[in-house]
């Protein structure tokens, strides 16, 4: 029990999200009468909340970098409103037409990144006045009205699932095997990094705790994976979702990229001072962050199947919340990719357990402003606590 007490301490931020998440999903569970985790509710679970995920994962490194940008929402709405105007009105492949959504979107992070990161002026305002222009530019580009159908293609990156290779019956065969290796892998992963800390000295939890975690991996991935396989397998946007969360923590953890990020919202100045150039980071994590608003305003427009000029709304305050709910710091140099997903699926679950159960959107934003305060509370409680 000391033992797990000490592990538990050393990685409160990650494992407290964890937890809370599973207090709530197993609550809402009970107050639904069990409708919360039925296979079609959870895969629309992972379809409603797709795009503030994929928000989060941009957004956390803006937040490490101590930035902010209040301006997704409305830049998701205007690549729509584009995107529909490319595909509908124009005839573009949809192929096309997503190509150049994103490149117009990593525009727009690159003009905004040029402002905070070349001229010094603070993010928020930066974003703020992007906020406002682009929610603008979609109602001048929508002419106030919705564009659609999108063609098929284009929804399914939304609404489509994998299909089953493997022929099964009622149960999607493909997703099951699927489980099987992706909990091959997570296993052979930890495994490797676990020699790896050994074979430098570095502290390891015991070998019982570490079999403890590797079961519970395997056991909640294949259920996972089960559920989802008694519906229609596995949704495209979930796998979009998985190559975002490898390939963005990898840079983060592994490459010289992330630890510039997290170099500059520690300390600035001593990243400076260390041969970070701090201008160029906060440039490219803008950039970065233009495209994944970008891509989630295609998915919410395809599926919507239509560009509307309210799409975006809130977008923003959801994706923030995301990255704060999973121990990002407000100061910023302390943050994960995991985090940003667990708090955005805390805020996802709340949304839907909250809708399930009958209440208003009134309470629902009560709550979830509620629950922010204390995650950032939290945080800075946890701070005083370490100086």
């Amino acid at each position: 029990m000391q033992a797990i007490g000490e592990l538990f301490r050393k990685n409160i931020r990650q494992y407290g999200m964890i937890i809370a998440l599973v207090f709530i999903t197993v609550l809402f569970q009970i107050l639904t009468d069990g409708i919360l985790l039925k296979p079609l509710n959870i895969t629309n679970l992972i379809l409603q909340n797709s795009y503030i995920l994929i928000l989060a994962i941009g957004m956390v490194l803006v937040i490490i970098t101590g930035h902010i940008d209040l301006s997704v929402g409305s830049v998701a709405a205007f690549i729509g409103a584009l995107a529909a105007i490319m595909m509908v009105d124009m005839q573009l492949h949809p192929f096309v037409a997503v190509i150049l959504s994103l490149l117009i979107g990593a525009l727009i992070g690159a003009w905004q990144g040029f402002w905070v990161a070349y001229v010094n002026i603070p993010a928020f305002i930066v974003t703020l006045a992007g906020m406002l222009l682009f929610r603008g530019l979609t109602m001048i580009v929508l002419g106030g009205q919705s564009i659609a159908p999108f063609p098929k293609s284009f929804q399914k990156i939304s609404s489509g699932f994998l299909p089953d290779w493997l022929g099964g019956g009622s149960l999607h065969v493909l997703t099951l095997v699927l489980g099987i290796l992706l909990s091959l892998l997570v296993v052979w992963q930890e495994y490797r990094e676990r020699r790896t800390r050994i074979k430098y000295r570095f502290e390891v939890p015991a070998l019982w705790i570490f079999g403890l975690k590797l079961a519970a991996l395997v056991v909640v991935l294949n259920l996972f994976t089960y559920v989802l396989a008694t519906y229609h397998g596995i949704p495209n946007i979930l796998v979009i979702l998985f190559f975002l969360i490898v390939i963005y923590s990898f840079v983060m953890n592994r490459m010289i990229a992330g630890r510039h990020i997290y170099a500059l919202g520690g300390n600035e100045k001593a990243a400076k001072l260390s041969g970070v150039k701090t201008k160029k980071v906060t440039f490219w994590v803008f950039v970065n962050m233009g495209a994944l608003a970008a891509l989630s305003g295609l998915i919410f427009a395809a599926r919507l199947n239509s560009a509307t000029p309210k799409a975006g709304t809130n977008f923003e305050l959801d994706a923030i919340a995301a990255c704060f709910i999973g121990g990002a710091s407000a100061t910023g140099g302390i943050g994960t990719v995991y985090g940003a997903i667990i708090g955005g699926l805390v805020m996802g679950v709340m949304n839907n357990g909250m809708s399930l159960i009958g209440l208003g959107v009134d309470w629902q934003q009560g709550i979830k402003g509620l629950v922010l305060l204390l995650a950032v509370a939290f945080d800075i409680y946890n701070k005083s606590k370490t100086q």
